[in-house]
Parts: structure tokens; sequence; C-alpha cells
């Protein structure tokens, strides 16, 4: 690879090549488990696995599946949210050389059927108030041939496995767990796991085997199965791990908040952890802010990958001041931009460093990330990490680079890229052209190498000529002391194409009125990007990984305005 300007960026000791070693996920996991088998590797609520324990856990598991027909390139059905049982369906899964398929908890019947179906799952490995409340009544229209029970208490202790019961019955908006009925296709985690030997079938897994077909979200169209390798995704765990250089091997604890049917949780929250024989904190859910802060006080909790909501959540809870977060030393924030306030605060709060970084579910995910101790550049997302390369292109021809300075699409390439769509020849072919991946991101590249998106080709505003970056504007409006959360879009607009329109979230007790908002603006921004329509929300639409939904926002703009017409 040609020597790069980013290079000269990159923290002593972060290698500008990695020598990869060619290891499956299963390999990486057996690999921890010999070394620190007597380490902690997932910490659930009050219970805990060795990496003895977990592996045996998943070799059991694996055997089990076996038992039910799996075998290599099977695909597995796993959708529950952040538990014991998690990570142990998908290791298991790897152990066999069949493909994981991470299925959102949150999924509706309609996107289940699109998912499972699209895959050809064979076996699915679900929560027990997620079978009965969505995917038993759509059981004539999948493929699976068995249905793997899972339920959240099984694997806590004493007393939270006798209490717990009683208050998932009474969770809100629904119960989180229920009463499964047994069945000849039905089977029951904990049961498989302690009626089968850990001797699973020895499967030969070449690195350019697919481990996982990951789903894209499905917020440009049809959701669409991204074709990842053991090689994308080991070489993507060992970029990751090569960067943090201060890490101890071993001797770390990462919180795992981030949903691991996410890609950035998946890779960062799950596997990186792994990787370096290091624990799990496992939280179930990343929106509830007050078990979040008492675990990572509890635990001590060392390195946190997280997303800017989260920061900015935790920085503002009433009760942030009463628990001691100063174990936390590195954190790694991606999937939208983080406002400089935000990590400031939250730096000031634990001692910690935040990294920015960024990647994308067909690059398994991470392809850069500021450096922890050198440089970092606020509202950049860093350098690309090693052995990727990276440009800013021309969007009309995709070709011409750029200078630097001037925006273009991000295009990249590197061990971690996805080999394509599963059954999709023609989509695979417009995101990957002669080995770069088009990432319909809008970028810019300074002296340093050092990018920094500025929008989405789908979200760039043009109004009146102009281009307008909704990211820039909700930095800016997330910079004013009365404003927690901002999301800007564009509208429809018969004389300028479209008109500049800012959603804000206020903080607490706070206020501020659309006019000391737009001359605010005026401060930062030149005029024709500073927002002609104002909305207060009480909070803002967002995914599972707690990304603003624009896409929502507008749909729902649009659908006011035929309403009126």
């Amino acid at each position: 690879m040609e020597e790069k300007i980013w290079l000269k960026s990159y923290d002593e000791g972060v290698p500008k090549e990695i020598d990869f070693k060619d290891m499956t996920l299963a390999q990486l996991l057996e690999r921890s488990a010999t070394r620190y088998p007597h380490n902690t590797a997932l910490i659930f609520m009050n219970a805990k696995l060795t990496y003895a324990e977990f592996k045996d856990q998943v070799d059991r598991f694996a055997t089990a599946l076996s038992q039910l027909g799996v075998k290599k390139d099977s695909r597995v059905a796993i959708q529950l949210p952040n538990l014991p049982q998690t990570v142990i369906a998908y290791h298991a899964t790897q152990v066999l050389g069949a493909q994981a398929v991470m299925t959102n908890p949150l999924y509706m019947p309609r996107e289940i059927e699109h998912q499972w179906k699209d895959a050809d799952c064979e076996v699915a490995v679900v929560a027990d108030f997620i079978y009965e409340s969505k995917v038993k009544a759509l059981k004539s229209k999948l493929p699976i041939k068995h249905y793997i029970i899972a339920s959240i208490p099984e694997y806590l202790r004493f007393p939270l496995s006798f209490l717990a019961p009683f208050k998932l019955k009474k969770a809100k908006p629904q119960a989180l767990i229920a009463k499964v009925e047994p069945a000849s296709d039905i089977h029951f985690f904990k049961k498989l796991i302690d009626s089968t030997p850990p001797n699973p079938p020895k499967v030969e897994v070449s690195m350019d085997d697919l481990a996982v077909l990951q789903y894209t979200g499905g917020t440009t169209g049809v959701s669409k199965g991204a074709m990842l390798t053991q090689r994308n995704l080991s070489a993507n765990i060992q970029q990751v791990y090569s960067w943090f250089t201060q890490q101890e091997e071993g001797a770390e604890v990462v919180l795992a908040a981030l949903p691991w049917f996410h890609v950035f949780g998946m890779t960062v929250c799950m596997n990186w952890p792994i990787y370096g024989g290091n624990a799990m904190l496992i939280l179930p859910n990343p929106r509830d802010i007050p078990t979040m802060i008492k675990a990572i006080s509890k635990h001590q909790v060392t390195l946190m990958p997280a997303v800017p909501a989260i920061f900015n959540a935790i920085n503002n809870h009433p009760a942030v001041g009463s628990f001691d977060l100063s174990s936390v030393k590195a954190c790694f924030s991606g999937s939208a931009p983080l406002p400089v306030e935000v990590l400031e605060q939250f730096e000031k709060l634990t001692g910690s460093i935040i990294v920015e970084g960024f990647g994308l579910t067909e690059t398994s995910p991470v392809t850069h990330v500021n450096p922890l101790m050198g440089e970092r550049k606020i509202g950049s997302i860093g350098i690309p990490v090693p052995n990727t390369d990276a440009k800013i292109v021309d969007i009309e021809d995709g070709k011409t680079e750029k200078p630097m300075g001037e925006e273009g699409e991000l295009i990249l390439s590197g061990p971690q890229i996805m080999k394509g769509y599963l059954n999709m020849p023609e989509e695979t072919a417009d995101m990957i052209k002669d080995g770069w991946l088009y990432t319909g991101d809008l970028a810019t590249i300074d002296e340093q190498g050092y990018f920094k998106i500025v929008g989405r080709k789908k979200d760039m505003i043009i109004a009146g000529g102009y281009n307008v970056y909704p990211d820039e504007l909700d930095n800016v409006l997330m910079a004013h002391p009365t404003i927690l959360e901002a999301a800007t879009i564009g509208v429809p607009d018969a004389k300028r194409g479209e008109t500049v329109k800012s959603f804000v979230v206020f903080k607490p007790g706070k206020k501020a009125t659309w006019d000391e908002l737009t001359a605010y603006c005026k401060e930062n921004v030149a005029a024709y990007k500073v927002p002609k329509l104002w909305e207060e929300r009480d909070e803002l639409p967002k995914s599972t990984v707690l990304k603003i939904l624009r896409r929502e926002l507008r749909e729902q703009e649009i659908s006011k305005m035929e309403k009126s017409a």
C-alpha cells in the first residue's frame, strides 16, 4: 500500500499495516478460552461466566444445533436482546461454519418474514415474549424448521432468578417473558444446553466462508443482507484491537450495551472483548440510563463503546453525580456525529477520552477512528484504520479525486469490505466498483488525512441552489445551551426546491424562542443555511441504536403537506 498522509498521525504502537492472523471467529474464542480460562467473559446482572464456562456453553449449544440439522452454510436467525444466550448462540453458529442472521427484537412480523425468508433461515433462536407476540402467528409463512426459545431470567442466579419473572411480566409496553407451549419444533435454550455434551462436529471453516448475514436497516428501501465473511469480521476485530494500544489484554471490562444485532455492537461490544480475553458487561436495554450508570460504577467498566445519544443521556441524568464513573478510561463513539459539548462534558465527568469513529454495515463496520493518544479532531471521524484506504471522489462521475477540503463521496477499500448483498447482484455492483465501496456519504479530507462527514447524499438539502448539510446545522444547534437534541431536514418548497427545517428538543427547564435560535444560527452559519422553519418536539424518532431518523421526520412533513393540499 502506498504511503498515505494519515499514517503520520497514527499513535505510537499502531501498525501501519497489520500482519493479520487468519483466525475464524470460533478460533478467536477458542484462543481466549485457552489463554484466560478463569477470566470473567460475561457479566449479566448477578451472573458471571468465565471464558472456560462460556466456551463450554458454546460447544454444548453447537452440538445441539448440529443435532437439529444445522451444518456448514446453514442460516440461524437470532432474535434476542443482549443476553448471554445471544452471544452463546452467535458463537455456536460460528463453530459449525453456519451463518448468523441477527434480527432486531423490535422487528414487526412483516420485517421478520422478509428477513428470514430472504436468508432462508432453518433455525431461529428467539426470546419467549417475541415468539408469542410476533413469531408464532407467522410460522406457516416462515422457512424455520426448529425454534429455540430463550428466556431472560434463565442465566440469572438466585434471588434474581426468582424475582425477575414477576418484574418482567409487568414490563411496559409489553411483558418481557411469556410461557411457550412445548411442540415438536419447539426447543428450550437452557434445557438443550444442560442435556447436550460439549462435542460439536469438527467443521473446516475457511477465512472466505460467510460468517454473518447482516441486514441493513432498510432506511433506503428494502432491507439487504450484507454478506460478511470470517475474514471481514476477523480483520476488523484485529484492526480495532490494534488501534487501542493502551488496553491491557485480559484485564478490561467492556460495556456491551449497544445491540449485538447491529454491526457496531456485534464487532465492538461482542467480538472485540472476546479477542482480548476481556469481560463484557451485558445490558439488554441501551435506553435504560439509570441501570447503565449503576452498572458502569459497580463493575468498573474501563472501555465504553457507545453512541452520542448515550453519552448525552448520561451527562444529563439527574443522578449521575451520585456514581463514580472514573474507571472509564477510553470510549469509542460512532453511528452519528458527536457534539463537542457532549464530548467535553462526558470526559470531565469520567476522566476518560472519547474517540469518534466511523463505519458501515457493509464494512464490518469500522473504517476510521481518531487517534486515542495523538491529535483528536473533534467533529471529524478521524483517519483510516490500518490496511484501509479511503478517497473523496466527485459525486457525479464517481472517479475524479477531489482536492483537500472539497466535498465529495467517501469511497473505501480494505479487508473488512463485505462480499456483497445476498441475492442482489445489481445493488452489489452499485455499491462496490473496482474494489471500492461507495458509501453514499459526503465527506472532506484535510492536509493531515483526517476525514469529516458533512452529510449523506440523500440527506443533503438543496435550498435555492445551495447545498446545506444537516449534520453541520445539528452540531451548531446542539451547542446552544438550551438544546438537548436537534434534527434538520429539507422540506419541499415550490420556490427554493427545499426549505430548511429544524426540530429541537429542549433541555429540561430550558427554552429559547425561534427568533433567538434564528439569530444564533445567523452568527454561526451562512444565511442560506439558517432554518426557515422550526418545530419543538418532546423527543425525536430514533433507531434501535439511538440514531436520529431524519427519514421519519421527512415522511411526517410530506404527509402533513399532502393532507393540507
